[in-house]
């Protein structure tokens, strides 16, 4: 039953996203997931880039219990995270032309990888040239966006592409564009983004279903446990040494 709080529509607003997500993505899911356990059945790396609050998501899905110890996060000096002073300039480094590309050949990204990109809207340079220069390179692109963007704004980039129209599979997160579920006549702006908790559990669903394809092709998944329950560091441990090689956050 729908709650007449803020509160309560907010969850409402959440859960009825989480839903279209599940039942019209579940295909791109799927197809998500094995993309992700054949990299790994075939020796490659993980990674996972997003800018601003993007960032979030993907990191999520790295060095954590109960995720695959291969994701690594691919970053960018000034843009992952809201950490940087002032904030507004990871917003401006996202439309730098070029900074793309310098990143990535500086980083250990090779043919064969795979890459998460995560942007809301998909719409700005960094993203955008992301995934086309990581595909030049023979890597992998799954690109987290959402698609309304392509139809309601314009492109930040000189080729007027946006991220969903240079990777390899598109999951789209639905959210509206502005990324505010409510809204008040009190209030004059829209509030409450849910992008973050959509997008979270889009990247957890695709992991969950990577792992589930390892474990039929008779490969473990080269999970995480907690280290605060016993026995997790060693378990733990044992993974990173035995995947060492592909796990670029220790270092």
């Amino acid at each position: 039953m729908s709650d007449s709080t803020l509160a309560g529509q907010f969850f409402d607003a959440a859960i009825g996203l989480l839903r279209r997500v599940r039942d019209e993505g579940a295909a791109e899911i799927e197809a998500a997931g094995e993309l992700v356990a054949d990299t790994v059945a075939d020796g490659g790396r993980l990674f996972a880039f997003g800018a601003g609050h993007s960032s979030l998501a993907a990191q999520d899905v790295v060095y954590r219990a109960g995720g695959l110890a291969l994701m690594n996060l691919l970053t960018v000096p000034g843009v992952v995270g809201v950490d940087v002073m002032p904030a507004t300039l990871g917003s401006a480094l996202e439309r730098v032309d070029g900074l793309a590309s310098a990143v990535l050949d500086s980083s250990p990204l090779r043919s064969g990888d795979l890459l998460v990109i995560i942007s809301l809207s998909g719409r700005n340079a960094l993203p955008v040239e992301m995934a086309m220069n990581a595909r030049a390179l023979g890597v992998r692109v799954i690109g987290v966006t959402s698609v309304a963007y392509a139809t309601e704004t314009k492109s930040r980039h000189t080729s007027g592409t946006f991220l969903k129209d240079h990777c390899d599979i598109v999951l789209d997160s639905r959210i509206p564009v502005g990324d505010a579920e409510l809204t008040l006549d009190r209030i004059e702006a829209p509030f409450a983004p849910a992008s973050t908790v959509v997008t979270t559990a889009l990247l957890q669903a695709v992991m969950a279903t990577a792992a589930g394809s390892l474990a039929q092709r008779g490969i473990e998944p080269p999970l995480l446990r907690s280290g605060n329950v016993d026995g997790g560091h060693d378990w733990n441990s044992r993974v990173m040494t035995q995947y060492g090689d592909r796990i670029f956050y220790r270092r």
